[in-house]
This record gives structure tokens, sequence and C-alpha cells, in this order.
């Protein structure tokens, strides 16, 4: 049985003919963020994660993403992972001492300071200021569910905090795992190329973003509006923090009376 999550991302780029692969096992990098994830598909990360910046920046070693197979720690000949609910009922249970194996494993690996959080539709939702605070920590073991869910004594005694991405039911965790992981990863120091695309995002000054525009100046007998071609930056940002203000109050009343009470607070 392997007791070792495989670890992808590199500490240095080379110049090489020969296609980079971001599969590979790696040691530990000592000073990168690190994410773990526990999961019955390791074959499915770096997925998504890989591309783009939060690529780039796995294989600068800004971060890291360890994959740990639950099926690794399984019971048997079989590697059996989860059992039938106890009290009855349908479909089956991930057993306690299957993923407690897992996560000790992991959890030799990772700063203790790290959380450890549950992929379930049960949990908080998760937010902006969730990924920020994730970035701001060492790294994050996420265990991602399958089947009806996870025996409740391991949420009990490593202390889990319960997480999902939304309202809705997902076969399994992998999905929402790497979409947490893309949120937190961009907030990364050197992730970002231009810092102040955070800053100005969604969410970022509890307000929805401004509509954006580039060239062509028409298209299909629609302009930019002429305040953007001004050159005026004060005008801009005016126009800009009214654009946002008007689209949440809008679209998103939940998060209006969020802002206007933060406002009130600060007044």
């Amino acid at each position: 049985m392997s007791d070792a999550p495989k670890s992808h991302g590199r500490k240095t780029i080379r110049p090489s003919l020969k296609p980079r692969e971001l599969m590979t096992e790696q040691p530990e990098l000592a000073r990168a963020w690190t994410a773990q994830v526990v999961t019955l598909f390791p074959e499915a990360f770096p997925g998504v994660l890989g591309l783009s910046l939060t690529g780039k920046a796995l294989q600068e070693g800004i971060w890291q993403l360890d994959t740990v197979p639950l099926r690794d720690f399984g019971e048997g000949k079989h590697r059996n992972v989860d059992d039938t609910p106890a009290g009855g009922g349908a479909g089956m249970v991930l057993r306690p001492d299957v993923v407690g194996r897992a996560l000790d494993a992991a959890r030799r690996r990772i700063p203790a300071a790290a959380p450890i959080l549950y992929l379930s539709p049960r949990g908080r939702r998760f937010d902006q200021s969730v990924a920020r605070s994730l970035a701001r920590a060492p790294g994050v073991t996420l265990i991602c569910g399958r089947f009806e869910g996870l025996d409740q004594r391991v949420l009990d005694h490593y202390g889990i905090a319960e997480i999902s991405l939304g309202d809705f039911v997902l076969t399994g965790g992998e999905i929402a795992a790497q979409a947490m992981l893309d949120a937190t990863v961009r907030l990364l120091p050197g992730v970002l190329g231009n810092a102040e695309s955070i800053e100005e995002e969604s969410f970022s000054q509890g307000l929805l973003e401004h509509p954006q525009y580039t060239r062509p100046a028409e298209w299909q007998g629609l302009e930019i509006p002429p305040v953007l071609m001004s050159g005026h930056h004060g005008e801009i940002a005016k126009w800009r923090r009214a654009q946002a203000e008007e689209i949440t109050r809008t679209r998103r009343p939940d998060l209006w009376e969020a802002y206007e009470a933060a406002k009130g607070i600060k007044t």
C-alpha cells in the first residue's frame, strides 16, 4: 500500500524540446502553497488547474498539488473504501478507517496550520472571502466526497469543516475541488501578472464587476461608452463604481444589502 501522495509541480522550468509533463511525481516544495486532494479519482488532477495561469504557477513551484488516492488505503484484497449506511438506507458511505489512514499519511506532508475541508453540499458556501483566507494559509487538504458521503466520525475526530460550491449536488467533489483551488491559487502572490485585476474584479469590494469593453470602438452599431474613451481617470472610476453598484443592486440583492450594511459601519 502506498502512503505517499502524488505530487505535481516543479521548482524550476528549463528549456526543452520535449513537452513538459505536469503529472510526474516530484519532491515536496519547501515554500510552495500546497493543495492536497484526497480522492478516488487522482487521474482527474490537475485537470484545468494544469492550464493557463494556474498551470504556469504549478510549473514554477508557486504552488504544489498532491493527490492522495483513497483507494490506496482501502480494506482487503479489493481495496474497499465504502460500506452500507448504519441504520439502513440507499447508497454507500466512505469508511472512517480508510479515510483516516489517507488523512494521516497526507497530513505528515503539510503544515498543521493548513485547514482540512470536506466538499459537501451541506457545508458553508464557498465564496471569495473563503478563497482569500485559504490563500493566506500555508495550504489546504480537500476531501472529495462520493456516494452518500463520509462517516461523521472522521469530521468530528479531525475537526474538519464542510464547504460547498453551491446549492446543487454533484456526483463527487473533484469538480468542486478544482473550482475552489482555481479561485484560491490565482490569489497567491506572483500568479496574476497584474495585481490590480484582483482589486477590481467581482466580489473584491463587495460588488459585482462593472462592464468591460475593448476594441473596436464600434461593433454591430454599438459603441464603447464615451466616458471610457475620455482619458479622464477620475470620471472613469466614478462611472465604473456606479455601474458596479447598479448591477449588484439589481442582480444580487443579498450582496447589495451586505455592501450597504458595510458602508454604514465604516461611516
